[in-house]
């Protein structure tokens, strides 16, 4: 796979067992990409191994004043510079892709995993905590499995470079053998601690990466309290705890780099000083103690990928643990589309409250639990966040049709929808049948204002479709993201579409007017409203009241009003104490103010 063939057309299926897994599961999947690391890594290492004999015959063949051997060896070292140089090149070509492939394999799986569980991720899993995973997170995991063929490669090149050494000097052959798997094993003792400190920054790392994420949203309701100092205060500490487990950190791992460093020196000096004592007694050449001494010297270069390996599975064992954890999230129901993705028609029919939707009507449902009508709005739409009975259309289980079926079939938008960033005519580029033009849907949901407002912020866009929205609409007011998003919705012409709250941040002027706007936009479709606003359930077709998860009573919103107490009680939100009067205000002041809102409509 190269970085130009991304994005994979498959990701693959992984491992999300354990974070481990993962990351092994990430390495088999590129095989090919590490065996040519491999390949170019022994390239590199063996050839600068080589550098040292190359050099120890030269030196020996000017002691013997032999050209001819003088000459053999720069053809040797000329060939190991250019087997180095051109190992190096490919090896840093083939680590970096390596690298690349294995995080945008793992952004791809995260993407997908998001779009798979909708809205019941954010209720599983923090935003900031997928927002941290599938940003450094995915750079330490990609870190690991790069590094990993390097470190073999290294750890090869170490093996025939001592058994070179053994045959060519068994005296100190036998010397630098045993030392350098000393050199490499000296810090294992020291590899947990380093590991607990990472994992325990990485962790307050991402908890203020959270904290921060979660500021930026509600960035608007904190200046509405004047809680920015608190929660500035709040990520001041996070930080600075981060800052402390970094430093804690880095003096292990800088604990662990020193001894790297030290160890090898002292089994220079050694080799150097048993070396000079065989010389004397005329046991090895002038030459041999030159190889045997830079071989010593140049080793150290891959022992360092000892020191990386265990640092970069430090740093990305908690990362793939987390992306494992977001990773192995599913469905509370799904039978993997065990039907034909043949788009149903018909009524929708929820068995577990016993809702029923029909065909072609405007149905408005009033649950006095809001938590309670948003599961049951997942439920309709096919995708629920808890285990339960699969809501039905024409007949055929949701849950049974292939997801991106269910979701054509059964749009559901929540009561917190988020604006993407870009143009309006961006925003409003949806998947849709084309039957429902932009301007229609934008009139309908009352976005003439919202226009106006874009036209007026961006004189320089000339089309207000043109005009930018910022990230989440922070531009816009809360009334003002809600009827963009509802047109959205509009645009798609779904066979069914389940909207909660739409107008909740809306007046109730323009309440009204968005209520006959979405009734005539989608007559003949299927349209379920979960609201509890007169305005609304005045223009339903029918109204379905839901009490303790059934379905408590059927009709039409005075009909309702006038013969069930219960359900006056949630729609004019009125106390026991309160009924007698909520009933005349009811008779004489409620339902006068609807027709004079009809009239002026």
């Amino acid at each position: 796979m190269q970085i130009q063939d991304l994005p994979y057309p498959d990701p693959g299926v992984p491992d999300a067992r354990s974070g481990p897994r993962f990351l092994w599961w990430l390495f088999r999947n590129q095989l090919g990409g590490q065996l040519k690391s491999l390949a170019w890594g022994l390239l590199h290492f063996v050839s600068v191994s080589t550098l040292p004999f190359c050099v120890g015959l030269a030196v020996q063949a000017v002691v013997d004043r032999s050209g001819a051997r003088l000459a053999q060896a720069g053809v040797l070292l000329a060939l190991a510079c250019a087997g180095n140089a051109v190992g190096d090149t490919f090896l840093h070509r083939a680590a970096i892709t390596n690298w690349i492939t294995a995080a945008a394999r793992v952004q791809q799986l995260l993407a997908r995993k998001a779009a798979r569980l909708g809205s019941a991720l954010t209720r599983r899993v923090a935003a900031g905590e997928v927002v941290a995973v599938s940003t450094g997170d995915v750079e330490k995991i990609g870190w690991f499995v790069e590094a990993l063929s390097r470190f073999t490669a290294a750890a090869v090149t170490l093996v025939l470079v001592c058994a070179g050494l053994v045959l060519y000097q068994p005296a100190l052959g036998v010397v630098v053998a045993v030392g350098l798997p000393v050199l490499a094993l000296a810090v294992l003792p020291l590899l947990p601690r380093a590991t607990r400190r990472a994992d325990i920054q990485r962790e307050k790392a991402g908890r203020a990466t959270e904290l921060a994420s979660d500021t930026v949203a509600g960035l608007r309701v904190l200046r509405g309290i004047g809680g920015e100092e608190l929660f500035l205060d709040r990520y001041r500490r996070a930080s600075q705890e981060v800052r402390h487990a970094a430093v804690r950190s880095a003096r292990m791992w800088s604990l662990i780099s020193a001894i790297q460093v030290l160890l090898p020196g002292l089994l220079l000096i050694t080799v150097v000083w048993y070396g000079v004592h065989l010389a004397r007694q005329g046991r090895v050449s002038v030459g041999e103690l030159v190889t045997v001494y830079s071989s010593v010297m140049v080793l150290t270069y891959p022992l360092r990928h000892f020191e990386e390996i265990a640092m970069a599975y430090s740093f990305s064992r908690p990362s793939a643990k987390r992306a494992a954890g977001v990773l192995a999230l599913e469905r509370a129901t799904d039978t993997a589309g065990s039907r034909a993705a043949d788009l149903p028609s018909g009524d929708l029919y929820d068995p577990a409250t016993g809702l029923l939707a029909p065909a072609g009507l405007l149905t408005a449902v009033v649950c006095g639990d809001p938590d309670a009508a948003g599961r049951l709005a997942e439920r309709l739409g096919g995708h629920p966040s808890e285990e339960g009975t699969s809501a039905l259309l024409g007949g055929v289980p949701l849950d049974e049709l292939p997801l991106d079926c269910a979701r054509t079939a059964v749009l559901v938008q929540d009561k917190d929808p988020v604006l993407l960033s870009g143009s309006l005519r961006d925003l409003l580029d949806v998947p849709a049948s084309g039957r429902v033009e932009a301007r229609a849907a934008l009139a309908a949901a009352r976005c003439d204002d919202v226009l106006a407002a874009l036209a007026q912020g961006f004189p320089d866009a000339g089309d207000p479709m043109d005009a930018r929205i910022t990230e989440r609409g922070r531009s816009l007011s809360g009334g003002q993201r809600q009827r963009l998003a509802l047109a959205r919705s509009l645009i798609t012409d779904p066979e069914v579409l389940v909207l909660d709250e739409p107008t909740s941040a809306v007046d109730s002027h323009t309440e009204a007017r968005i209520a006959q706007g979405v009734r005539d936009l989608r007559a003949g479709r299927t349209t379920v409203v979960f609201t509890s606003s007169p305005l609304l359930l005045d223009r339903a077709d029918r109204v379905v009241f839901l009490h303790d998860g059934t379905v408590a009573a059927v009709g039409v919103h005075r009909d309702l009003l006038r013969g069930d107490p219960r359900y006056r009680a949630v729609v004019t939100r009125e106390t026991d104490d309160e009924a007698p009067l909520g009933q005349v205000l009811h008779r004489d002041g409620v339902l006068h103010r609807l027709e004079e809102i009809e009239e002026t409509a």
